[in-house]
């Protein structure tokens, strides 16, 4: 049974920082493709981040330059280390995972055709 937990969630003022976790389990974690998106208060799904089993990675232009996703196989772990936080990055972030091979530019854009979700955490940036 696949399982996504994000963490790391909270309340920030603008130019603050946090740091989301997402611990896999059910399946190999290294062997795939694991991505972060967010939803806004009354906004469209967007794609943050997208990570590949390579480790090559592909932004959002909203966050290029501020986030940044990592991940460490040995715990089974993907991260979004968020910086130079805004009020319009106040979303719901979800973890995914990608067990389908879809190239990273196409998940970014794509978020639906992710394999798996979390449950999200919510991300709130004041002003």
């Amino acid at each position: 049974q696949v399982q996504l937990v994000e963490s790391g969630g909270g309340s920030v003022q603008a130019g603050g920082s946090l740091r989301l976790s997402c611990v896999a389990s059910g399946y190999t974690f290294s062997s795939y493709h694991m991505g972060w998106f967010r939803q806004g208060p009354g906004k469209e799904r967007e794609g943050v981040a997208v990570m590949d089993s390579a480790g090559s990675t592909t932004y959002a232009d909203s966050v290029k330059g501020r986030f940044t996703i990592s991940r460490d196989n040995a715990k089974n772990t993907l991260y979004l280390q968020m910086d130079s936080l805004k009020p319009e990055d106040t979303a719901m972030y979800y973890c995914a995972a990608d067990i389908g091979g879809r190239a990273i530019w196409f998940l970014l854009q794509h978020t639906n055709a992710f394999t798996y979700t979390g449950q999200g955490t919510q991300v709130f940036v004041s002003s």
